[in-house]
């Protein structure tokens, strides 16, 4: 296949915007596959902000950060995203050059506890203040589910709303996929 799926072209726009030496958040670390990507991007003088309300994600992003020697360089916080301007270092304004969002439910984890429209759009509205011009916002929208649904909508009128002179936004998805198939939204501060 010549077109990349969802979350090869997720990783392909982060790595577009982040780079060696860079700052990076990952506002859902969940099994800490970005994390870890994240970090590798940043390298050992850049540096990773995860975050995630589950402290088993926390474990498992911990884990394989760990395994992979890339522990040095990340700060995880057992907190929602709606919280990260509470956490990340005001010395980071500006410094922030992409941040990546798994909407949804950890993979094996309770299906119960989701993100939710409100906490990531509050997110959103955080990380556009603290990046710079030119960082990458990547939401990986898993809509599949009843909540999932509600949040991809709340997400949707929101983004769509953003003024074009300040960001760039933009949807990937493939439409003839069966049961929900996940899509993205990209928005590029400019």
């Amino acid at each position: 296949m010549k077109l990349q799926g969802i979350l090869p072209f997720a990783r392909t726009l982060l790595a577009s915007a982040v780079g060696e030496g860079d700052i990076a958040v990952d506002a859902t670390c969940g099994n800490g596959n970005d994390t870890l990507f994240l970090a590798r991007l940043v390298g050992k003088d850049g540096h990773v902000f995860g975050f995630d309300i589950q402290i088993e994600a926390i474990a498992a992003t911990n884990h394989k950060l760990e395994v992979n020697n890339c522990r040095q360089n990340v700060t995880l916080f057992h907190a929602s995203h709606a919280e990260l301007k509470n956490y990340i270092p005001d010395t980071m304004k500006g410094k922030i050059k992409g941040a990546v969002f798994n909407l949804g439910y950890l993979p094996g984890g309770n299906k119960t506890i989701v993100t939710k429209g409100d906490s990531t759009i509050s997110a959103i509205e955080s990380l556009l203040e603290l990046m710079g011009k030119e960082a990458v916002i990547v939401l990986v929208i898993y809509h599949g589910h009843e909540q999932g649904k509600v949040e991809r909508d709340e997400v949707m009128a929101y983004v769509k709303s953003l003024d074009q002179q300040a960001v760039h936004v933009l949807q990937y998805g493939f439409i003839n996929q069966k049961n929900n198939p996940p899509f993205i939204v990209a928005i590029e501060k400019r």
